[in-house]
């Protein structure tokens, strides 16, 4: 399926989800999650949802992050092409952005390379580990700058489809995905 196609799907889908469904959903995610083996490391990037689009609410993902006492990196647009990265504190302010994005309005920046595990938003997802996003390349230029063994781990509401027909050269595809109900795991494809 085109990646086009997969995008209004998913935002239908999206859309028709009612609150607690999308709440009930984000629970499950973060429950599975804990079944990854991802838990070694220091530094994990995480998303913060855009509410309107109904996006995987990552607060507890947060809560077993913070409860693990790991170092939390949240992203901040910065270009129409590439993002900042900071260190969630206690002292962490928010803004959203125009696009809905609760962002850190300033703090201590971390560096991509020292990042350990990056959980990514997305729309959709492919048995091989590619993915759909909003098609604006953020993650994708975001995860080149990584090192090269840094974990991507996909968070999706819903299950993985066959196969995304249009995948680019720089699309880079999941190590993980994680949905309410399973984990997926890809082998490297390089």
């Amino acid at each position: 399926m085109l990646k086009k196609d997969l995008r209004e799907k998913y935002d239908t889908l999206r859309a028709e989800l009612s609150t607690v469904s999308l709440a009930s959903k984000s629970l499950s995610i973060a429950n599975i999650s804990l079944e990854l083996p991802i838990w070694t490391f220091n530094y994990y990037h995480i998303f913060l949802p855009i509410k309107t689009k109904k996006e995987v609410d990552t607060i507890n993902l947060l809560s077993i992050l913070q409860g693990k006492d790991k170092n939390i990196i949240v992203p901040k647009v910065v270009t129409n092409t590439s993002l900042e990265h900071y260190l969630l504190t206690d002292n962490t302010r928010f803004k959203n952005s125009h696009w809905g994005v609760p962002e850190p309005i300033d703090g201590i920046p971390i560096q991509p390379e020292k990042i350990d595990v990056v959980f990514i938003p997305l729309l959709a997802f492919d048995q091989k580990g590619n993915r759909v996003g909003y098609g604006k390349g953020f993650y994708d230029r975001f995860l080149k700058e990584c090192k090269k063994d840094v974990i991507k781990v996909g968070l999706s509401l819903f299950e993985a489809e066959d196969k995304i027909s249009d995948i680019d050269p720089n699309d880079i595809p999941l190590d993980f995905c994680v949905t309410p109900e399973n984990i997926y795991s890809f082998p490297e494809t390089s």
